[in-house]
C-alpha cells in the first residue's frame, strides 16, 4: 500500500500532497485500510484539473489520523461495494449526482432523487423500481412518505410473510434542498446559516465542524474559553435529543410516566441552550474564530443551577424505565444489529456503540475541549432497542459530568468578531465532530485563489439508515415504530 496523505482531525494540507493512484490501487488500499481499523468517513467525486477524481477520507480510530487519497474516475468505475459494504450508499450518491456507473453494485439506484449535473434529467421521488420478494403469502406494506404525525417525509416498503418482515426498503430524498451546491454559490456568512439548518436538531455538531474547517484553512486559532463553550453546547444538544428519544421510546411501548416527563425535560434542556446563546437550537452561537456570545461567571452559575435541576428530573423520569420489567422486555432482543453487520456497513454513534463498536470522535479524534475532557465510552453488546436506549442514558449522565467540568474551567468567554481571513489556496481540510447521532464529517477543498472548489457533508444518518433496514430483518412489522425511534435518524441531514 502506498503512503497516503495523513492528517489529524481539523488539519489542512496542500492538495498536491494527496496521492492519486490508479483504480486498482485505490480499491486495494481502501479495502486494506477498512479491514485494518479504518472507517469510510467520506467518498465523493471532485472535479480537478480537467478530470474527475474520486476522493476517499478514511478515519483511523487507532492512530487518530485521517488518510486522504484519490483516483481518476471515468463514466464507469467497478463497484467497491461487494468488497467494502461501507461504500454502498456513497456509490449510489455518486451515480445519482454525476451519472457514474458502478458495474457490480448490487442495487444501484438514487438515494435522494436529485438532478444530474446537466440540470435536466431529474428523477421524481417515488418513480423508481423497488425490491420485491415473491412467493405464496408474501405481501407488501407501504408507509409514507406522508405520515400521520408531525414528521419529515420518508417512504418505507416492507416485504412481509405474515407479520414477519423479510426486507425493508427505505426511500428518502423528499427533504433534498441542494445545500452542498448552494454552499458553492454563497458568501461565507451565508454558508453559516445554511450549515445551521443542514440538520436542525444537530446545529451545534454541524456548525462546529464547519467552523473548525474554516479556522484550519484560514490559520485561525481560537481561545480555550471558546472551545469550552462549544463543548458545552454540543453536550447540551446531545442531552436534549437523547432525552427526547428516551421519552419517545417509552411512549412507543405505552409507558406514559417516562414519556410524559421527558418531553418537558427536553424543553428545559433546550431552554438552557437558549440561556447560553438566545436560541434553543444554538443558532448564532458557533462562528469561525470562536463563539457569538459571551459567557461570564454569572451565566456559568445560572447554567450550573439549571443543570442540577435537570439532572434530578432525568434520574427520576428515566430511572423508571430500568425498573419496569414490561418495558425492558419490549426493548430486549428487538431490532438487533450484530457487531459484524454494524462494522461492515460503518454504523456510527449510539447505534454503532449499542452493537459493540467503540467508535466516538470525541475519544478517537479529539477536538476542541475534548482534548482535555474525554468522555467515558459506553459500549453495548446485542445491538437491540434496549442497548440503543441504554447507551443514550449512560451518555446523558456522562454529558452532565462533562458540562460541569467544562463550566468549571471557563474564565469569561468573550464573543469573537466575525472573521473573514483568506483561506489557504489549493488545500484540503477535514473536520470531524461527534454529534448526538454520531460522526459528522465536513470536507472542504479550495482552488488556486482560496475560494471553495468543493464542500462535502456527511451526516451520521447517511451511515446508519441501512442499519435500520437490517434491524427489521425477521422482526414483526409492529416493531417498526420502536426500532425506528431507537435509531431516530435524520431525513434532512441525509438528504441535504
Amino acid at each position: 500500500m502506498k503512503k497516503h496523505a495523513k492528517i489529524k482531525n481539523t488539519d489542512a494540507v496542500k492538495f498536491a500532497e494527496i496521492q492519486i493512484v490508479d483504480n486498482q490501487q485505490f480499491r486495494n488500499d481502501l479495502a486494506s485500510l477498512i479491514a485494518g481499523n479504518g472507517r469510510l468517513s467520506a467518498l465523493f467525486l471532485l472535479p480537478r484539473d480537467g478530470q474527475n477524481l474520486m476522493l476517499a477520507a478514511v478515519s483511523d480510530d487507532f492512530d487518530a489520523t485521517i488518510k486522504l487519497f484519490a483516483t481518476p474516475c471515468q463514466k464507469e468505475f467497478a463497484s467497491l461495494t461487494s468488497d467494502i459494504p461501507q461504500a454502498h450508499w456513497f456509490e449510489r450518491e455518486i451515480n445519482e449526482l454525476h451519472g457514474v456507473e458502478f458495474p457490480g453494485h448490487p442495487w444501484l439506484k438514487p438515494i435522494r432523487f436529485v438532478a444530474k449535473d446537466d440540470g435536466k434529467s431529474e428523477v421524481i421521488p417515488g418513480v423508481t423500481s423497488y425490491f420485491e420478494v415473491s412467493g405464496e403469502e408474501i405481501h407488501e406494506v407501504a408507509v409514507g412518505p406522508v405520515h400521520a404525525g408531525v414528521i419529515e417525509p420518508g417512504h418505507f416498503r416492507f416485504q412481509c410473510h405474515g407479520e414477519k418482515v423479510l426486507h425493508l426498503e427505505i426511500e428518502l430524498g423528499y427533504q433534498h434542498r441542494g445545500i452542498e451546491r448552494a454552499l458553492m454559490r454563497n458568501q461565507p456568512h451565508q454558508n453559516l446559516r445554511l450549515i445551521e439548518v443542514a440538520a436542525g436538531d444537530s446545529t451545534i455538531a454541524h456548525t462546529t465542524a464547519h467552523a473548525m474547517l474554516l479556522e484550519s484553512l484560514q490559520g485561525l486559532k481560537i481561545d480555550r474559553n471558546a472551545e469550552l463553550v462549544r463543548g458545552i453546547a454540543l453536550e447540551l444538544e446531545r442531552m436534549a435529543n437523547h432525552t427526547g428519544d428516551l421519552g419517545a421510546l417509552a411512549g412507543d411501548v405505552g409507558f406514559l410516566p417516562t414519556s410524559s416527563y421527558c418531553g418537558r425535560i427536553r424543553g428545559d434542556i433546550l431552554n438552557t441552550t437558549a440561556v447560553l446563546c438566545g436560541n434553543r437550537f444554538g443558532r448564532g452561537l458557533i462562528r469561525p474564530g470562536g463563539v457569538g456570545h459571551a459567557v461570564d461567571k454569572a451565566l456559568v452559575s445560572t447554567l450550573l443551577e439549571r443543570l442540577a435541576l435537570i439532572e434530578a428530573d432525568l434520574k427520576s423520569a428515566i430511572g423508571l424505565i430500568w425498573n419496569t420489567p414490561s418495558v425492558i422486555s419490549r426493548f430486549e432482543e428487538t431490532g438487533c444489529v450484530s457487531r459484524e453487520d454494524a462494522l461492515a456497513i460503518g454504523m456510527v454513534g449510539p447505534a454503532g456503540r449499542a452493537s459493540g463498536l467503540s467508535v466516538d470522535v470525541r475519544c478517537s479524534h479529539p477536538f476542541g475541549a475534548y482534548k482535555q475532557h474525554k468522555p467515558e465510552l459506553p459500549v453495548g453488546r446485542s445491538g437491540d432497542v434496549f442497548w440503543r436506549a441504554r447507551i443514550r442514558w449512560l451518555e446523558l449522565k456522562e454529558s452532565i459530568r462533562l458540562i460541569r467540568a467544562m463550566l468549571a474551567e471557563i474564565d469569561n468567554a468573550m464573543a469573537a468578531p466575525t472573521c473573514s481571513a483568506p483561506a489557504a489556496a489549493d488545500s484540503i481540510a477535514v473536520a470531524l465532530t461527534e454529534g448526538w447521532r454520531g460522526e459528522v464529517c465536513h470536507v472542504a477543498v479550495t482552488d488556486n485563489s482560496g475560494g471553495l472548489a468543493a464542500y462535502k457533508i456527511v451526516d451520521p444518518s447517511f451511515h446508519n439508515w441501512y442499519g435500520l433496514a437490517l434491524a427489521l430483518r425477521n422482526q414483526e412489522i409492529s416493531d417498526f415504530p420502536l426500532c425506528n425511534k431507537s435509531f431516530n435518524l435524520s431525513y434532512c441531514g441525509h438528504d441535504l
